[in-house]
């Protein structure tokens, strides 16, 4: 099978991450480094499907109470192995794409790219707001009994920190 991946879990890293203007609104890129390792490498070559999450949270600052939470998204992806045609398939939303090895399906979940996360109207230029990312494995969507055996694992405990950073919108181009 040729998965060259790490003997033990370790915590993930957000090397890269900016929302820039996009489409009718401002879009993620980030880039992160995971490794998955072997026994989870394991279970996904047994055909258990393997959720992950990047959750993104957008905060305005607020002088007189907690911040105020303006953008709260979830970005979910399914890994799994396809045995009859010897391939990975990862999902994202009702996009799917194949690969030959776990490798490149991973590095392809890693690399995120014009994820929409918030329209124009939802941040107000020219106010600081606080932005806050990470990506894990959701072991909540595990079947049933790697659930329970996730409970106090280290080799399921796979995602990155938080990384946190300030973003300020910019006017809307005029029209």
């Amino acid at each position: 099978m040729g998965v060259a991946l790490t003997a033990c879990a370790e915590e993930g890293v957000i090397h890269s991450a900016e929302i820039v203007p996009g489409d009718g609104g401002y879009v993620l890129n980030a880039d992160i480094d995971l490794e998955l390792n072997s026994r989870v490498a394991d279970a996904v070559a047994r055909g258990v499907s393997l959720y992950f999450v990047a959750e993104l949270r957008i905060e305005r600052p607020r002088w007189y109470w907690l911040n105020e939470v303006v953008i709260d998204r979830r970005l979910e992806y399914r890994l799994h192995y396809n045995a009859i045609t010897r391939s990975y398939r990862l999902f994202i939303g009702n996009f799917q794409q194949s690969f030959e090895t776990l490798e490149a399906a991973v590095r392809t979940m890693l690399r995120i790219r014009h994820w929409q996360v918030a329209s124009s109207d939802e941040l107000k230029p020219g106010v600081s707001h606080q932005v806050a990312l990470r990506f894990l494995l959701d072991t909540t969507q595990l079947p049933k009994p790697f659930q329970v055996t996730a409970i106090g694992s280290r080799d399921w405990d796979i995602g990155t920190d938080w990384m946190r950073w300030t973003f300020l919108p910019g006017t809307p181009a005029s029209r």
